[in-house]
């Protein structure tokens, strides 16, 4: 088995319990018996989802997995980061508490308690990933690393598995952008950022996209000293260019130093501290740091699994290569997740699974490019997005109208003191029929499920203005929104008409 000391530090209980459950050091591995219908590669999000799924649907199924079962999400991404940012949440409210005729004074940040919650509440949640759930389902779970000896074999302890399908859902790791020194040097990544039991005084972070941007509000919060360097010359690049102006401000307002159009050239450390060299519009410029946190994107791991002998084709920038059904090249084997999606989201995985299962094990022809796959930045205020941005839009040649609404005519958010925000819905140009939505506030990842169930089944904003929505609440945005558009349908003719009708009803 591999090493993975390093993934339980500190060695608390928290971590003793994570890892009973997503890598018992006791684990025996099952002896194969028969060929699997389905073999998952990969106990991330994709991997859980395929194997649980079709174990339930009466499948036998064998799952490996080599490090933690719960992949990124549970283990170095999704839970204890949020976790992280609620506490850096806390700090703000209790900052702008005065701004709503509250005294707050004194405030402390116990940073070690911080982590530790955090820790504790991973373990908590690892029940659900644990090995011993997944085999009391029904699936055999293989612990170790698997290599593909063939179109149908794999191998994984010098055990031989033989499948009728396989998934391989192996995820993806943190890129490391080519930096001189920067490996000699040291750095953090996602996955070991949230070791950390002293927080640290100052911080670095490379990248601006979303794992970038939380972080460094985060820590920032939490009281590191931070510098936020990112190559682009906005943040969160991805998304409306109104959203990344707003983030930025809040970025600057929790104190971070943000520095756009800034390249890393050089990393050099002396004794505890690292500094880098940065080349910007002003010339080349240093900043100094404890730590400096890498957050420049994801590479997919496709290596040292014997893909070739199993005729799956990849990419290493974009991963396994694989069809509009998430099928690879080699026709038994799909794949899901990370490891071959540009939407890398546990959400994302989580609906590619279910798509993997219907068409492996049923001859299925279930499309990922059918899916509507809303995405979430959990900054404060949040950027919640689904569909076509308006550059997007642009670039692919179709004509939108946009329809938006600035939280600071919004009532509940004016009253929470949450007018930093804004709701902007995409439609097609001349009709109702919605392309995409943007929302920037406090609760946008929560806002735009209504904008995505409304594109999933086909309602337009027509349809929205229909819906009631409780007053005061800041999703009223939407139905704002919604009532702008179907105001546009008051013509001067159908006005004229109206006048008339009214007239000859007295």
């Amino acid at each position: 088995m591999p090493d993975l000391s390093h993934f339980a530090d500190p060695n608390d209980e928290h971590n003793a319990r994570l890892m009973a459950n997503v890598h018992p050091s006791d684990w025996v591995n099952p002896t194969p018996e028969g060929r699997y219908n389905l073999v998952v590669v990969g106990a991330g999000t994709a991997g859980l989802v395929c194997a649980a799924g079709a174990a339930g649907l009466g499948a036998k199924v064998a799952l490996i997995e080599r490090h933690m079962l719960g992949g990124d999400c549970l283990n170095t991404g999704c839970v204890p980061s949020k976790a992280v940012i609620r506490s850096s949440r806390a700090v703000a409210d209790v900052h702008r508490a005065g701004c709503v005729g509250v005294d707050a004074n004194n405030i402390t940040v116990d940073f070690p308690r911080v982590m530790e919650r955090m820790r504790r509440l991973r373990a908590d949640i690892s029940d659900d990933d644990a090995a011993a759930r997944f085999r009391d389902r029904g699936v055999d779970v293989y612990i170790g690393d698997a290599r593909f000896t063939g179109w149908r074999t794999v191998d994984v302890g010098g055990q031989m598995l033989t499948f009728r399908k396989a998934v391989i859902a192996t995820g993806a790791r943190a890129a490391v952008p080519a930096i001189d020194g920067i490996e000699e040097t040291g750095y953090l990544t996602n996955e070991t950022v949230f070791e950390l039991v002293d927080l640290p005084s100052r911080l670095v972070v490379i990248g601006g996209g979303p794992i970038g941007c939380e972080l460094a509000q985060a820590f920032s919060r939490l009281g590191s000293n931070v510098t936020l360097l990112h190559r682009g010359d906005a943040l969160l690049a991805r998304e409306d260019g109104f959203a990344s102006e707003i983030v930025g401000r809040a970025l600057r307002g929790a104190r971070v130093a943000v520095e756009v159009g800034a390249t890393p050239v050089r990393v050099d450390r002396m004794g505890d501290e690292r500094t880098v060299t940065f080349r910007s519009a002003d010339g080349e410029r240093e900043v100094t740091a404890e730590h400096v946190l890498v957050a420049a994107g994801r590479a997919p791991n496709v290596h040292g699994m014997g893909l070739d002998a199993a005729g799956v084709e990849t990419d290493p920038r974009t991963g396994v290569r694989v069809d509009d059904r998430l099928r690879t090249t080699n026709p038994a084997i799909y794949a899901a997740g990370d490891v071959c999606m540009a939407e890398k989201f546990t959400h994302a995985a989580d609906a590619a699974a279910w798509i993997v299962i219907q068409n492996a094990l049923f001859h299925g022809r279930k499309r990922v490019s059918d899916l509507v796959i809303p995405r979430c930045t959990y900054t404060d205020p949040e950027v919640a997005s689904v569909g076509l941005t308006a550059r997007e839009a642009a670039r692919q040649g179709v004509a939108i109208d946009t329809y938006r609404r600035d939280f600071g005519d919004v009532h509940r958010a004016i009253v929470d003191g949450e007018t930093e925000g804004v709701a902007a819905i995409h439609v097609r140009r001349g009709k109702d029929t919605i392309v995409g939505a943007t929302i920037v506030g406090r609760n946008a990842g929560d806002m735009i499920n209504e904008i995505t169930v409304a594109m999933t089944n086909g309602i337009g904003l027509g349809g929205l203005a229909g819906v009631i929505h409780p007053y005061p609440t800041q999703a009223e945005a939407i139905k704002h929104i919604a009532d702008m558009y179907s105001r546009t349908r008051l013509t001067p003719a159908v006005q004229k008409w109206f006048t008339r009708w009214m007239a000859w009803t007295r």
